[in-house]
């Protein structure tokens, strides 16, 4: 195969199998994708990561093609914070997905929501020498001992949905995640447009130090300030991205403002879900009489249905499965080309396109 001049490899559409130009050359600027790794890797898959991932398979594809030779074992270590969650199930599907299409060795484990045992978890993926960690952290900051654990064993380590906290020296290739702080401030127009000016709103976080819960809290609450300035939050606690844990801190905030809420915003759907529950339990209703408004974040399908029966107003999109098949394929192209990422500074923020979901435009 040709060499380009930057010592990058040299793909051009004629260096396909036919099916396999076909698929890169569907969209006129598809080959900028190659260049947005190798040469201008700041550039982000925002708005179009289904191409992304297109490119990585079909240069892969040409790669192995064209003689170049796979590891015998290539493993990729995922550690999960849970998989008491649909939405992070999505994440290891889609990982999985790709991992069988490349013929790699994947390794899930799951934290179950427990620092200490995450920690316990990368430090045994360090053990098993796996080639790329992919790491979906309980803590950004106190998952960074074990980050820089595989940083001294030179194995690269990419964050997955959630950030790695890198100011103190931990290296991170990338963090391909949704853009969470756009998200938050999708759910705080959506306050905005359902309420009006006026109201009062519930917001339910996420697990304290998880960059997803203080992204999507940060976005919904500059955002909430700037489209409606003289609606409240009458309340703001962390339900840990839990169901049971957003049914029982509903409860209670349910009895605390008896009559008062017109809106409950969280930080997922599990949450979302949960205080939904809390809500119907109770027969509350908003001030005017009129059912209180839940707004979700992951678009897992318990939401949805409740969407569709009318019973939560909305969520927000993400595509977990996708982000699993980024962090697969990224570790792959790692593989094929140690360079690949060289331009990228340490935790570079790849996101994944996010989108309202309504009653409106529901997945078929």
């Amino acid at each position: 195969m040709g060499v380009a001049t930057d010592g990058a490899l040299a793909l051009t559409p004629a260096r396909f199998p036919p099916w396999l130009a076909l698929e890169a050359g569907r969209q006129g600027n598809e080959w900028e994708g190659w260049n947005m790794l190798r040469g201008n890797a700041h550039r982000t898959l925002q708005g179009t990561p289904r191409r992304a991932l297109r490119w990585l398979l079909a240069v892969a594809a040409a790669l192995l093609i064209g003689g170049a030779t796979a590891q015998a074992t290539y493993t990729v270590g995922l550690s999960l914070s849970t998989l008491n969650n649909p939405f992070f199930v999505d994440v290891r599907d889609g990982a999985q997905q790709e991992a069988q299409l490349f013929g790699i060795k994947l390794v899930v484990t799951d934290a179950q929501n427990d620092l200490n045992k995450q920690i316990s978890d990368i430090e045994d993926l360090i053990q098993q020498k796996v080639n790329v960690l992919l790491v979906n952290a309980t803590d950004s900051a106190g998952v960074v001992p074990a980050v820089k654990e595989a940083n001294a064993a030179g194995i690269p380590v990419f964050a997955i949905d959630r950030a790695i906290d890198t100011s103190t020296g931990a290296q991170v290739v990338a963090q391909i995640a949704s853009d969470n702080v756009y998200g938050g401030r999708l759910q705080a127009r959506r306050v905005a447009e359902v309420l009006g000016s006026t109201g009062n709103v519930v917001e339910l976080e996420g697990i304290p130090g998880a960059s997803a819960a203080i992204d999507r809290k940060s976005g919904f609450e500059s955002e909430l300030k700037s489209v409606a300035p003289n609606v409240q939050i009458i309340a703001d606690q962390p339900a840990g991205f839990d169901q049971a844990q957003g049914l029982n801190v509903m409860q209670n905030i349910l009895q605390a403002h008896q009559g008062q809420i017109d809106a409950v915003v969280a930080a997922n759907d599990s949450m979302a879900v949960g205080a939904l529950q809390a809500i119907q339990q109770a027969g509350a209703k908003r001030p005017n009489g009129q059912p209180i408004v839940v707004i979700g974040f992951d678009a897992i399908d318990q939401s949805l249905s409740q969407i569709k029966a009318g019973a939560m107003d909305s969520t927000v999109a993400q595509q977990p499965k996708l982000m699993g098949r980024l962090g697969v394929d990224a570790a792959h192209m790692l593989s094929l080309d140690s360079l690949m990422f060289s331009t990228l500074a340490s935790g570079q923020f790849m996101p994944v396109a996010v989108q309202l979901i309504t009653a409106q435009n529901l997945p078929q």
